[in-house]
């Protein structure tokens, strides 16, 4: 069954989205927990990358019924049927993430779309009634965000579990981390740092967009992720909802919209949303900081790309200890993809840090990753049952059962403060101007492990031949932040907050809940 093959219509966004115009007063009865042996019935939405590992997950959990399926590409949609027409499952197909939303046969959606979309669909499927489980970050810009997470409170009244895709909240090995933190075995937290280390070549540079035909569709030949001629057939109005309509401007059409800032976040906001939960984790979950900071550029090559590809970050916090992101795109050397892909960082000068991952810097040692150490780099401690979150998507499903979150680390708020954390970083970022490097030291001044983390970074850039004297860093200004408005204060107040929120086309603007 192949739904809405037509062009995208008001009517159909209004026939969608009912129940959210009305608000949430009275919402079907299908969004009563299902109790424990009841069998769940979950569509997905968006499977071309994270959504196929969201089908794996799904299939192996006992009660679980996959009813739907709803891409805008019609090949990736054809792969996916085709797939588990061999295991005999059938599906309904749908386009339109609207009408997949206001089936009333489906008890709970996932959603693994780029993220300019999480938001849109989330929401658009609690104003139906439905459990939602939205991938990171769940959120494409702070104000969303912010209304995603006011939907969460008002469908959780009406027993609707909303669920974040930070899967290390589910891992058993983590929560003994930080529970070894809280307990101060190694003294108070005096730094939390993320690590991202994950080598991107270019995306290359087209000669001329790819412009939507009259109907919005696109059908042309761009590359895959292996760089091999790929032909693309999708409603391109749907992809886009809710920005508007542009031509793309990229060689691939899936994937690397991650590096244009009205689809993707960039590698902080990609990769950065896991190891900035982490470390927010790591310091007791407080609120969005007081300041924050960013620099980096987009070296090594030119493209279409936007996006950061080496960037530092830093939050401060009225109390407490600060938090460090440091993302690197380039390889150890030479701009050598082939040998030695990404540099490692050392801590202290000594102990290896993760490539991905986290380091809790505390007054006695330190925990990075499934172990603690002491401050010589000495392990004293190992945590068990250490993974990246393998019962997640069963916690989600337990929770659909039970009509509520069988654990609190699993609150959408926790996904929507790690995205707001890569989304403030990143308007620092886009408010900056070139800077030399002793321009940068000089505002690390009093931070010592700023201090050794630049050096390392420019060690990185100079080892690739970049030259800094003429392709400066891009240094943001500390942005002042009021957390408990979630408002930019101070001289860059005006422009920082017209960048904490997106265009939303018409059609395709949030839904009204509660």
């Amino acid at each position: 069954m192949q739904t809405n093959p037509n062009p995208t219509t008001r009517r159909t966004f209004i026939r969608g989205t009912v129940a959210g115009a009305a608000g949430l007063a009275a919402l079907p009865s299908f969004s009563a927990p299902l109790g424990a042996n009841a069998d769940v019935r979950v569509a997905v939405i968006g499977f071309n990358g994270r959504g196929s590992g969201h089908i794996t997950s799904l299939l192996g959990i006992k009660g679980v019924r996959l009813v739907a399926l709803c891409d805008v590409d019609d090949k990736v949609m054809e792969k996916q049927v085709a797939s588990l027409a061999k295991k005999d499952i059938k599906v309904k197909q749908y386009k339109d993430f609207r009408e997949c939303c206001a089936d009333k046969d489906i008890d709970a959606i996932t959603i693994a779309t780029p993220n300019h979309s999480h938001t849109l669909i989330a929401m658009t499927a609690i104003a139906n009634g439905k459990h939602v489980y939205v991938e990171k970050p769940v959120s494409h810009n702070m104000w969303e965000g912010r209304k995603l997470v006011e939907a969460a409170a008002v469908a959780e009244k009406q027993s609707l579990v909303v669920q974040h895709g930070m899967q290390r909240r589910s891992s058993p090995g983590w929560q003994a981390a930080m529970d070894y933190v809280k307990a101060g075995n190694i003294g108070k937290v005096q730094l939390s740092r993320g690590i991202n280390y994950k080598a991107r070549k270019s995306i290359g540079k087209v000669a001329e967009p790819v412009k939507p035909d009259a109907y919005g569709r696109i059908s042309a030949t761009f590359r895959d992720t292996s760089g091999k001629p790929q032909i693309v057939d999708l409603d391109y109005t749907l992809w886009s909802a809710p920005r508007p309509v542009v031509p793309v401007q990229r060689e691939q059409m899936h994937y690397d919209w991650h590096w244009q800032f009205a689809y993707g976040n960039g590698d902080i906001g990609n990769q950065g949303p896991h190891q900035l939960d982490v470390a927010r984790w790591a310091l007791g979950n407080p609120d969005l900081p007081k300041r924050v900071m960013s620099f980096g550029g987009r070296w090594g090559y030119q493209d279409d790309g936007q996006t950061a590809n080496n960037q530092m970050a830093f939050y401060q916090w009225a109390e407490g200890a600060p938090l460090l992101f440091d993302n690197r795109g380039l390889p150890m050397k030479d701009m050598n993809w082939t040998k030695g892909y990404e540099p490692v960082f050392r801590i202290n000068g000594k102990t290896a840090a993760p490539r991905i991952g986290n380091v809790i810097h505390c007054e006695g040692g330190f925990i990075a990753e499934a172990k603690a150490y002491d401050n010589e780099g000495q392990t004293i401690q190992k945590f068990d049952n250490f993974d990246d979150g393998a019962d997640h998507m069963k916690n989600f499903i337990e929770s659909v059962r039970a009509g509520k979150l069988i654990n609190t680390n699993l609150h959408v708020n926790h996904g929507y403060q790690a995205a707001a954390l890569a989304q403030l970083s990143n308007i620092s970022y886009r408010l900056g101007k070139q800077l030399s490097t002793d321009e940068i030291k000089e505002r690390l001044a009093n931070d010592k492990a700023g201090q050794e983390t630049f050096a390392d970074f420019v060690a990185n850039l100079e080892a690739n031949k970049i030259d800094l004297t003429a392709e400066k860093i891009s240094a943001g200004p500390w942005l002042e932040f009021d957390p408990a408005a979630e408002k930019f204060t101070g001289e860059f107040a005006a422009e920082a907050n017209k960048l904490a929120q997106d265009e939303y086309a018409t059609g395709f603007e949030l839904p009204k809940i509660g």
